[in-house]
């Protein structure tokens, strides 16, 4: 079997580790797929998280025990987080996004992979010191940056519904109150969703007065299961009562003025 060189294994274990973040992976399995002892393999390893820990780009941690390995906590620096959300700010308070009702147009950032990747991996900073089973949001823009955290976790994605789709099965059903207006909304989750007795992260695009996390917290408490924690790209501060504390995000709509809306770094 073919040998490789250092910076080939580098390159290799590096990969590896990026695209299975927070999954426990093995010597053996660098080993065996490199050709090369698992003495060389762990040099390599060390080189991989110095580097990795110099450039702010994230952790690599040793799991020791018969099923023990290493894996790769992702991270990004300060600077490039403060320079993601001055720039995010930015994009958003061109006047042409103001839409009637002075709404802010921002389909196209939710749904931009560049965007989207970067925004994902800010909020999972807020949480790798967390054990989570599960990252939940509600359809349906809120969907590709929950997604984005929950391959950062190495967790799964639950969706949470409006309308009950019957190809679903059995669903756990909730009316919650918003806080804007004070409608009576529904949610739905399948049965079979979540297991019993999880750790939940709540993620999402905004949050106005926190009515739907109050629904999420809710929601999984027919789970017996807990909402250890909650983070949104965009926290409305025109909304002076919030309905929850202690969340994440990483800028701020200080609201519409003179045709143009403000926004500002967390």
């Amino acid at each position: 079997m073919e040998k490789f060189s250092r910076n080939s294994r580098v390159v290799a274990i590096t990969k590896i580790l990026s695209e299975n973040p927070n999954k426990v992976v093995s010597l053996n399995v660098f080993s065996e797929l490199l050709n090369a002892a698992k003495s060389t393999v762990s040099e390599d390893i060390v080189i991989v998280r110095q580097i990795l820990e110099k450039l702010s780009l994230g952790k690599v941690q040793t799991i020791s025990g018969a099923a023990g390995g290493i894996k790769f906590i992702p991270n990004i620096g300060e600077v490039e987080k403060q320079n993601f959300a001055e720039e995010l700010c930015q994009k958003l308070m061109n006047k042409e996004r103001i839409i009637p009702g002075n709404f802010v147009y921002m389909m196209d950032v939710m749904y931009s992979p560049e965007f989207i990747k970067l925004a994902g991996l800010i909020l999972t900073t807020f949480f790798t010191e967390k054990q989570i089973d599960y990252v939940v949001t509600v359809e349906t823009k809120g969907i590709p940056l929950a997604y984005e955290v929950a391959r950062n976790m190495g967790v799964e994605l639950v969706i949470v519904r409006r309308d009950n789709k019957v190809t679903e099965g059995s669903t756990v059903t909730i009316n919650y109150v918003t806080g804007v207006n004070g409608s009576i909304q529904t949610m739905y989750l399948p049965k079979r969703a979540i297991k019993k007795k999880s750790q939940c992260l709540y993620i999402d695009d905004f949050m106005r007065s926190g009515g739907t996390a109050v629904g999420i917290r809710d929601l999984l408490k027919e789970f017996e299961s807990d909402l250890l924690g909650m983070a949104v790209l965009i926290d409305d501060l025109t909304v002076s009562e919030k309905l929850v504390e202690g969340y994440h995000s990483i800028i701020d709509f200080n609201g519409v003025l003179n045709g143009e809306a403000k926004f500002t770094p967390s």
